[in-house]
């Protein structure tokens, strides 16, 4: 429960199954309530507000009692503001803190709404509605049978949620697919592992964030340090693809590991508590290492904050494809001990004053997810294999075609399995040998000299 003292600000990207998983930005400060100004009442809205609900109160074919009727009218007053504003019952705001903590009951999907229709923004990984197989992009045409064009976020998250081990089939419309098809989840404990890491090569290491809970930021720490133990890190890919969002201070908690100083983020609103900034503090945990940050259209808001930020000081090449562009922030504010409503504050901008709302990030090189097949190759006869051949003239191991398909099956093929970190990987490299490169020149000329 909460008290009408509380008050959260949020970035998430849309609404989960569970609820919008969004966050704290005031990092467990004790922020105030935005003031209350005066203003003269337009008496005459007011009026044929009044004359509506009366007319649905006498008229309406089933009796509706008056809270439900004006609880209603709270909804539809949010809804008409923005896709992110909202009324929250008590229930729907324990949902909302316990996306943060990253555990939640549902079917591991966001959703927004696009053209009337309720739309797929990313599955979570590790969830019914990944192992599913759902898409960014996704139309969710009907739930278990009723159709949902038109129905509000509130009301489709509704509809998707229920009791643990429940199913629910969802009629999806894909672009590419000549008609829609059915998909049966059956409803589970979400538990959403928000970073987890793995060395990619001999110093080159991927790490993945799904989303931004309270504890991301030193759950990244965490992962740097252990991979660090395997060696030290030429490069790192970090992988913001699908990522719906979160706790924004765990955003700027991310970029901060990679960044010395400076700007991270700032948002500006119409009152003054709107008005934040939040500045990287000394201390780069890779120590320099070149980054590539990957980005997609399921990429939203915490996550743009990230790859927005590290663009701007130019810390990171981000890859990949336009971000989804939601760039807004969002305030829980109590009305009383059961209620509150979420409310859009405030914009955010990177570094360099670009507000990624409606637009989202363009990466500086753009990769498109693609199924790569590889061209089969017959067996080829190396040097080595041929008779009375030479040896190696610096006494090296020899190396004949069986060695060598020997050693391919012996090595992770990210080319086959994901092409845009096979490129990412790639572009790592290369940054690597320029950087190696310039500096045996730098030695070179202080030498001579």
């Amino acid at each position: 429960m909460f008290t009408p003292k509380a008050l959260t600000t949020f970035i998430g990207a849309a609404a989960l199954t569970a609820l919008p998983l969004m966050g704290l930005s005031e990092g467990g400060s004790s922020p105030k309530l935005i003031p209350e100004t005066t203003s003269r009442l337009p008496l005459e809205d007011l009026r044929s507000f009044a004359k509506v609900f009366e007319q649905i109160r006498q008229g309406y074919i089933e009796e509706v009692d008056d809270s439900t009727l004006l609880e209603y009218a709270i909804k539809g007053m949010l809804q008409g503001l923005d896709p992110h504003s909202s009324y929250l019952d008590r229930e729907s705001f324990d949902d909302l803190q316990a996306n943060t903590t990253g555990e939640f009951a549902g079917l591991g999907i966001e959703v927004g709404i696009e053209n009337d229709h309720i739309t797929v923004v990313t599955p979570m990984d590790d969830t019914p509605a990944a192992r599913a197989g759902l898409k960014s992009g996704d139309i969710i045409l009907r739930l278990s049978g009723k159709s949902m064009k038109g129905v509000s976020l509130d009301e489709a998250v509704e509809r998707m949620r229920g009791p643990k081990g429940s199913s629910v089939t969802l009629t999806i419309a894909r672009k590419g697919y000549k008609a829609p098809f059915e998909v049966t989840l059956k409803r589970d404990t979400v538990r959403v592992r928000s970073v987890r890491g793995e060395i990619l090569d001999e110093g080159y290491a991927y790490l993945r964030i799904s989303q931004f809970q309270l504890d991301t930021g030193s759950d990244v720490a965490r992962e740097i340090r252990k991979l660090q133990q395997k060696g030290k890190l030429k490069g790192l890919i970090v992988d913001l693809r699908n990522n719906p969002g979160g706790v924004l201070q765990s955003s700027v908690e991310v970029a901060d590991a990679f960044l010395e100083e400076g700007l991270v983020v700032y948002t500006e609103g119409r009152t003054e508590s709107s008005n934040l900034s939040y500045s990287a503090e000394p201390g780069d945990l890779t120590e320099g290492a070149p980054l590539v940050v990957l980005i997609n259209e399921g990429s939203a808001s915490a996550a743009e904050i990230v790859a927005g930020a590290l663009q701007d000081h130019r810390r990171a090449v981000v890859m990949g494809t336009d971000s989804f562009g939601k760039g807004s922030v969002q305030t829980v504010i109590p009305i009383n001990n059961e209620r509150a409503i979420k409310l859009t504050t405030a914009l955010y901008f990177t570094p360099n004053g670009r507000s990624i709302q409606a637009q989202g990030i363009t990466p500086d090189i753009v990769v498109e997810r693609v199924k790569v097949t590889r061209l089969q190759e017959r067996a080829r006869a190396t040097e080595a294999d041929l008779a009375g051949h030479l040896g190696n003239g610096n006494g090296g191991q020899e190396r004949n075609a069986a060695d060598r398909a020997k050693e391919k099956e012996g090595r992770d093929d990210w080319h086959d399995r994901d092409n845009q970190i096979f490129e990412a990987l790639n572009v790592l490299k290369g940054l690597n040998l320029y950087a190696q490169r310039d500096r045996e020149l730098r030695e070179r000329v202080a030498s001579a000299n």
